[in-house]
Formats: structure tokens, C-alpha cells, sequence
């Protein structure tokens, strides 16, 4: 895996990383952990979260006001400094995460409540719809802060920052993100 800046992965690297898996950004009590769904192919290869061109967290995170500058995913470590964590439901890389079974959403969901109640963040943002409610088993959830809690972390459930989520552009999706900022800064 290298670690550059610039460094693209070529389609053998690609193909070479589905189903690895990529170390969690966590600390105890951070004021967000985020949770994708699970990892990219480009993620896979390079070793860091949300690492594919277009994708829109790093910008998200950036335009919400989360960080001072746009991170590039190999500066993902200096998210600690700000309270900020990185986590996924399922850990196993694919191309599409639709390549997941519901059980793995939902093994994986289980095993995020364990990482939730051990290292405490004051929010667990789930990145991904769908995804969230596979894992946590609520059909009906809705994007926004849920009424139910982990221990005493809160729950927000945002949009996927993929670029293949055409249902938000990145000023909407910032948008959530940035309500999500101010909810953590006033309580």
C-alpha cells in the first residue's frame, strides 16, 4: 500500500485490494465518528479512507466547516487533532457497496455498537441511508439525528458522500454535514 499524495492506484492495485480491510480512525471520545459503509477499491489500495477522486467527504467535511482546509485522504491522522474519527459498518473492500449481503450490514452494525460503547464519541454519523438501516434494522429511518442512542452517543444519519450518490450534490450534502457541526458545537 503507499501512502503519497500522489500516488494512483493502477487497475491491478485495484483488483489486488477488494476484500482487504483498512485500520479504523478512532480515539476515545471523539465528537464524531464517522461511519461509511465500508471501504473502496482506491481505499483498499491506498490504505485511506474515502480515498477515491470524487468522492465528496473530504470537501463535505471542509465546506461544513469540520476543518479548517480540505484534508486529502492521506492526511486523514490530523482528523484526531479535531476530535474527528473514521470508522465503516462493514470492513470488507468492494468496487460497488452494493457487493454487501444484508447479514454483512448487519454483523456490522453490531460490531460498531461494541467499537460505539467502547470509545465513546459524542456522535456516531452513519454515512449511508440504506446502509443504516440494514444494519440497525429501522426501514423507516430518515437523514438528521435519530431518537434512538448508543450508551450515550447520539446518531445522526447523513448522506453517502460517494460520488455515485446522485441524490445530493456536494452543496447539499455540506449542507447536512454543517447541521450536523452545529448540533455538535451547541450540545
Amino acid at each position: 500500500m503507499a501512502h503519497s499524495a500522489t500516488y494512483r492506484p493502477t487497475p491491478a492495485d485495484l483488483a489486488a485490494a477488494k476484500d482487504r480491510t483498512i485500520p479504523d480512525l478512532v480515539a476515545p471520545d471523539l465528537r464524531v465518528l464517522f461511519c461509511g459503509i465500508n471501504p473502496g477499491l482506491w481505499s483498499g489500495a491506498t490504505g485511506h479512507h474515502f480515498a477515491r477522486p470524487g468522492n465528496r467527504f473530504w470537501p463535505a467535511l471542509f465546506r461544513s466547516g469540520f476543518t479548517p482546509r480540505l484534508f486529502r485522504p492521506d492526511e486523514q491522522k490530523e482528523l484526531l487533532e479535531l476530535g474527528i474519527g473514521i470508522t465503516n459498518v462493514a470492513a470488507r473492500t468492494t468496487a460497488k457497496a452494493d457487493e454487501l449481503t444484508a447479514e454483512e450490514l448487519r454483523e456490522g452494525g453490531r460490531a460498531l455498537a461494541e467499537r460505539v460503547r467502547h470509545y465513546r464519541p459524542r456522535v456516531l454519523a452513519v454515512l449511508g441511508l440504506g446502509a443504516y438501516r440494514t444494519a440497525f434494522g429501522r426501514p423507516r429511518t430518515t437523514v438528521g439525528r435519530q431518537p434512538e442512542t448508543l450508551g450515550t452517543t447520539q446518531i445522526w444519519v447523513l448522506p453517502n458522500p460517494s460520488g455515485l450518490n446522485a441524490h445530493y450534490t456536494l452543496d447539499a450534502l455540506a449542507a447536512e454535514f454543517r447541521t450536523l457541526r452545529e448540533a455538535t458545537e451547541t450540545g
